[in-house]
């Protein structure tokens, strides 16, 4: 692994070897899972929510609401935890969520969220760890 500033570095085969099939798919290569099947889609814990590829801090339970989606959604990123890219694939296009520190796939924001932020960040369950555990 290679750090670069406070970015991390691996080569597919170090996420492949360190996550699970399915965080592999859905983390690096963008996949999704079923809507209503993530562990986190209705929970109510207190708390933060990290990047489950390297512990990087992403939500504040506090901004996470119910969409009605069947992927938990959240109003608002902790600052500076998340970037943005243009995401073209089956043919609309989407704002894509990463991790700004691995560069790992979350899941998608949109225009649509019913708090004053407007925004609705959609992300998958198994790109997400609760807790204050430390980054990897």
């Amino acid at each position: 692994m290679r750090m670069r500033g406070d970015k991390i570095k691996k080569t597919e085969e170090e996420w492949r070897n360190e996550l699970t099939p399915e965080e592999y798919a859905v983390l690096r290569e963008k996949g999704t899972e079923r809507p209503f099947s993530g562990k986190f889609t209705d929970t109510k814990e207190k708390g933060e929510f990290l990047c489950k590829a390297c512990g990087n801090k992403l939500f504040s339970s506090d901004t996470k609401f119910d969409s009605g989606t069947g992927w938990p959604s959240f109003d608002k990123a902790i600052p500076d935890a998340i970037r943005y890219r243009i995401d073209t694939a089956g043919g609309t296009e989407r704002t894509e969520v990463v991790c700004a520190k691995c560069g790992s796939h979350l899941g998608h924001v949109f225009d649509d969220g019913p708090t004053d932020t407007g925004k609705r960040y959609c992300i998958n369950s198994v790109c997400l760890e609760h807790g204050n555990k430390k980054e990897k």
